[in-house]
């Protein structure tokens, strides 16, 4: 039985694991998809603390280093169901394998909101994307749109400049709600246009996208937005459903755990985006792992 399980291999998951390593704990991390979580796709990162301009996939592909040498365990692994046992012990199963731990931590982080129109999941991979560092390259020299108004968007936005003819973001209020220096930089970039108060409604083309339908919020007003690549960029939700048996969850399917992220079962700690909190960036996260590794550690003895 290890100490200590961190379901999440993102920043909250990757710092916690640190923290209880050097605390001398045993730890096994398991991750379902990438180790770094969100902010791999992100080309730069300019509000950590020390390491501006730094790629999201550097960053975490240092903490990640950085907890393997410091004795880390990970298996990629899908944790479907966890149970606490009598003894105050916990069981998590990926429905072949179990894996057993004194404390857990979750940091499942978020996962892609999708846009909601149809024929979206078809086209995904086939012109829709969410994820601008990894496809961007797909799309060099063409038009392209991407969807949201926040940080993510804006990055994706000048990222994607460097590479195609043209970048048409799109926002369905009348304002961005990204940090005024990117909101600067994407205005200072020449092929970098803004429909706002606009929607995406219809996605065109038979085997790959060729165009975007736009409606007018306010107008209802309905354009053409010709493009063969549309990134979007409209946040995270929640992943959370396996432990619903365990945890309280708000009504967005996050963890409810107070800042010293406590859950409402002893021993069972939440960390990062997972969790329901006002602000979720990567400091934050990071501040989070490093509280509920110190909490867990305590409940460990």
């Amino acid at each position: 039985m290890t100490d200590l399980l961190i379901i999440g291999g993102g920043m909250a998951g990757l710092t916690a694991a640190i923290y209880a390593l050097r605390a001398g704990k045993s730890v096994l991390l398991t991750e379902k998809e990438t180790f770094g979580g969100q902010i791999t796709s992100a080309p730069r990162v300019e509000n950590y603390p020390g390491m501006p301009g730094v790629s999201g996939n550097q960053l975490t592909d240092a903490a990640l280093s950085q907890a393997l040498d410091l004795g880390l365990e990970i298996e990629l692994e899908d944790i479907t169901s966890l149970h606490k046992l009598e003894d105050g012990s916990f069981i998590a199963s990926t429905g072949k394998r179990e894996y057993a731990a004194k404390a857990v931590i979750l940091a499942t982080g978020a996962k892609h909101r999708p846009l909601g129109v149809a024929r979206e999941e078809e086209l995904t991979g086939h012109g829709v994307s969410y994820c601008a560092l990894c496809d961007g390259a797909f799309h060099k020299g063409e038009d392209v749109a991407v969807v949201g108004g926040g940080n993510s968007a804006a990055q994706a936005a000048v990222f994607l400049a460097d590479l195609c003819k043209s970048v048409t973001v799109i926002q369905n209020f009348d304002h961005f709600t990204c940090d005024q220096r990117d909101l600067d930089t994407m205005r200072a970039r020449e092929n970098i246009h803004f429909c706002l108060s606009s929607r995406v409604t219809t996605l065109e083309g038979d085997e790959r996208l060729r165009a975007v339908r736009l409606t007018h919020e306010q107008s209802g007003a309905a354009t053409e937005l010709p493009v063969t690549g549309l990134f979007i960029c409209i946040g995270r939700m929640a992943d959370n459903a396996p432990f619903d048996n365990l945890v309280v969850l708000d009504p967005q399917g996050f963890i409810l755990a107070g800042e010293d992220c406590r859950t409402n079962v002893p021993g069972l700690f939440a960390a990062g985006d997972c969790r329901a909190k006002a602000v979720r960036q990567l400091t934050t996260a990071a501040a989070d792992g490093a509280i509920a590794a110190t909490a867990a550690c305590r409940y460990i003895g």
